[in-house]
């Protein structure tokens, strides 16, 4: 291997968490790995990034103060082109997904999107990707190629400690001008109700294993006692039972409580990955085959509807 190149994403003047999980993958390798940073004023950044790099390059100009994914494609181009790395590790998030593809097509390049691990056999990579809800993990093998360019899902690998001390490199900006036919317009938050559960502390988190909206007032008599409040998977939102700004989940929230307990959820990749970042997880499920189980600090094989009542009738009796 040579070099590999590492995309940082940043949003709203905050590094995303995806960054040091790309560096940490990328840092196993016997390899030169450069971080591109493409910003305005983001010298801050460039220097949390660099205990993980071998080398920051740095593209500081108002063009990247927000995405546009024509620029970053253009300038990552041209870089690439210029330092010639051999991989390319790109966040498989909505500003990654952005460029992956397109990018790696007008390089010329052998790619695939949403890995979860990478190793190097010989001179090239391979790569493993989730199918079936997770059920089961894929092996890609790439064609023959001078660059290969991956897409690496949002907390699919851990996040280390960054013990170099890279060097911090700007460079002039290699696009001539802005894209014509896209432009940044706002930010769009989502609103957020009575609750933010990514501030919470504890969440008590209910799945399909719930199964009707009626028992749901038990879920919450929990949350009450553990002090808690309560967040739910897709499927119990889908089905009107939670609001849209309790679920967890890719295309939920993700959620990083002390503690994470998950009442009859199946643990899909999809929610996985929004609570991957919890302290303690403790899970029950009836299914002792629930992928869940794989993520958590303690499991309960049972119904949550024989275990839950068990778990407020000790509470209660602990409080006295």
């Amino acid at each position: 291997m040579h070099e590999i190149f590492v995309l940082a994403e940043h949003r709203q003047g905050e590094l995303r968490d995806i960054n040091f999980e790309m560096l940490t993958l990328a840092g196993k390798f016997d390899s030169k790995v450069t971080t591109v940073l493409l910003g305005s004023g983001v010298d801050d950044f460039a220097s949390k990034l660099a205990p993980f790099s071998d080398k920051v390059l740095v593209v500081d100009d108002p063009m990247f103060e927000s995405f546009n994914a024509l620029d970053y494609q253009a300038a990552l181009k041209a870089l690439i082109e210029q330092e010639k790395p051999h991989l390319v590790i790109i966040p498989n998030t909505g500003q990654g997904a952005d460029i992956l593809a397109s990018l790696a097509l007008a390089m010329e390049a052998s790619f695939t999107s949403d890995i979860i691990g990478l190793e190097i056999e010989g001179d090239k990579p391979v790569a493993t990707r989730a199918f079936y809800g997770g059920k089961i993990n894929g092996r890609i093998e790439f064609k023959d190629a001078d660059l290969y360019m991956v897409g690496l899902r949002e907390g699919a690998i851990p996040a280390g400690e960054g013990t170099k001390s890279g060097e911090i490199v700007k460079v002039d900006n290699p696009v001539g001008a802005t894209a014509e036919n896209r432009k940044f317009l706002e930010y769009v938050q989502p609103e957020i109700g009575d609750v933010d559960i990514t501030q919470s502390a504890m969440l008590v988190s209910v799945g399909r294993g719930i199964r009707e909206d009626k028992n749901l007032p038990m879920i919450e008599d929990l949350a009450k006692l553990l002090g808690a409040d309560v967040s739910g998977s897709r499927a119990v939102v889908d089905a009107g039972w939670l609001p849209t700004d309790r679920q967890v989940g890719i295309s939920g929230k993700t959620v990083k409580p002390k503690l994470y307990l998950a009442l009859g959820i199946s643990g899909a990749f999809q929610h996985v990955t929004g609570m991957k970042g919890s302290d303690v997880v403790v899970a029950v499920n009836k299914d002792p085959d629930a992928p869940i189980f794989q993520y958590a600090d303690y499991g309960i094989v049972d119904d949550l509807l024989k275990v839950v009542p068990a778990m407020i009738d000790k509470i209660k009796e602990l409080k006295g």
